[in-house]
């Protein structure tokens, strides 16, 4: 038997190469080429459908909203973007174990009373979906179940039967007979979500794929996966703790960077319906180093407290750690700390954390990291009654940020009593219930929020 002949497949762009380098020519990334079996032409791919398409005029596409259905979880379909289109393709990567199958079943479980809905498992037998159901009280569910992971088999039952909604777990299982290399090659993955994303257009199915992770936390496959789909979500969570995020990363039906959060019990996932709670300490008395700001994730903001650790240092070079935020920006923020307020903390090391695992990424969270850090410098506890937002900039400058108005609302609706925001977010009315001090500069919050104190 002759020796199979091998190329190397850049997992990034899906280009190929006779022998492997550091350094893919086509996309220029590094370390991304891995070896694969050199698939030969076939000339009798499967086709399930043909279509044909025509050329038209913009002017004359009626333009129409996606009809969608909702899923049965508020929070699921706030990060869909309203809720399932027909022909969307929705791919959902996560840890083994987060709760990816559990979210899907129950979400199929909840469809299949009024749709017909099917359950593609790749990893797992209908026994242990069975099981699962039961555990879960989803046991009497009139839901289609299929153990299969040959690509041409799939493509036909989704002919035969014209489900509504499928969901593939998971499509690195999927193998397609006309390709020699193993299921889960960037090959397979390639062709397999080709074929299936052809056929949910074409059918009107709305596909969700579960997606593999890479140790590095990103979905395993060719990049080219991602551009496939409609939608990517991720779901995200600490092992250590019972609440899961799910945020959405692209999404062509809805917002990007939309967030849902959910609570893992014994009967499966249970939607938060206020999880700005879960990302606030509950102090019995006021303590240092603690601020509250308003962060924006997609359409819905969320109150979560930053806290900061100021500590003498007994090395040379004292200590920068941020848990949830950006390390590099935290350097920045100290220096304009030094050089537009006067607070040295070079000799310091500093601890800065977001509570409940979140990871905020907007520069909003700029000042409320550094009242934080004055606050446990000079161990002088701020208001548990303030919130606060904006953006540091270099020269000392507070700048504006976004939906400075929805934070201020979400802010009133807790409770809170207090706020330090740049003054181009000021609002044009009294807002009742809420003392708003807008600032443009750095040293003005601080002397703001030492009053409050």
């Amino acid at each position: 038997m002759a020796k199979a002949k091998t190329v190397y497949t850049c997992t990034e762009c899906g280009a190929q190469s006779p022998k492997w380098q550091g350094q893919c020519a086509a996309c220029m990334a590094w370390n991304t080429l891995v070896e694969t079996i050199a698939e030969t032409p076939v000339s009798t791919r499967f086709s399930p459908l043909a279509s044909s398409s025509t050329v038209q005029k913009l002017a004359d596409v009626r333009a129409q909203e996606n009809e969608r259905f909702a899923t049965g979880s508020e929070e699921f379909d706030r990060v869909l973007g309203g809720g399932l289109v027909a022909g969307g393709v929705v791919l959902i990567g996560g840890d083994p174990g987060i709760g990816k199958s559990t979210l899907l079943l129950q979400t199929l479980c909840h469809l299949g009373k009024q749709q017909q809905v099917l359950y593609v498992s790749g990893e797992e037998s209908a026994q242990q979906i069975a099981m699962r159901a039961k555990r879960l009280g989803l046991d009497a569910s009139p839901l289609d179940l299929l153990a299969e992971i040959h690509l041409e088999k799939i493509l036909t039952i989704l002919q035969d039967l014209r489900p509504q909604v499928v969901v593939i777990d998971s499509i690195q299982t999927v193998y397609s007979e006309v390709l020699q290399s193993a299921p889960g090659s960037v090959a397979q993955v390639r062709e397999c979500s080709a074929q299936l994303t052809r056929v949910a257009k074409q059918l009107g199915i709305s596909m969700i794929l579960v997606g593999h992770v890479t140790k590095e936390g990103s979905l395993a496959g060719p990049r080219v996966l991602e551009h496939i789909v409609d939608t990517v979500l991720y779901f995200e969570g600490d092992p250590n703790s019972s609440f899961r995020l799910i945020r959405a990363f692209k999404n062509r039906y809805g917002a990007v960077n939309e967030l849902g959060v959910f609570a893992m019990t014994e009967k499966g996932l249970r939607e938060v319906s206020n999880p700005s709670a879960l990302f606030l300490s509950h102090h019995a008395a006021q303590v240092a180093g603690s601020c509250i700001v308003v962060t924006q994730e997609g359409t819905r903001p969320l109150l979560i407290e930053v806290q900061a650790l100021v500590d003498s240092s007994h090395s040379m070079n004292p200590k920068r750690l941020c848990v949830g935020l950006e390390q590099n920006r935290l350097a920045m923020l100290l220096a304009v700390l030094h050089r537009h307020a006067g607070v040295a903390c070079f000799d310091q090391d500093v601890f800065v954390n977001a509570v409940g695992g979140v990871k905020i990424s907007e520069p909003a969270v700029d000042l409320a990291v550094l009242l934080s850090i004055v606050s446990s410098l000079k161990n002088k506890a701020l208001s548990n009654q303030l919130i606060v937002f904006g953006e540091v900039g270099l020269a000392g400058e507070v700048r504006p940020v976004q939906r400075g108005q929805e934070r201020l609302k979400e802010a009133v609706k807790l409770g809170f009593k207090f706020a330090i925001i740049p003054k181009a977010n000021a609002p044009k009315q009294e807002i009742k219930g809420l003392q708003v001090f807008a600032v443009d500069r750095l040293d003005q919050a601080l002397q703001h929020a030492s009053q409050l104190s």
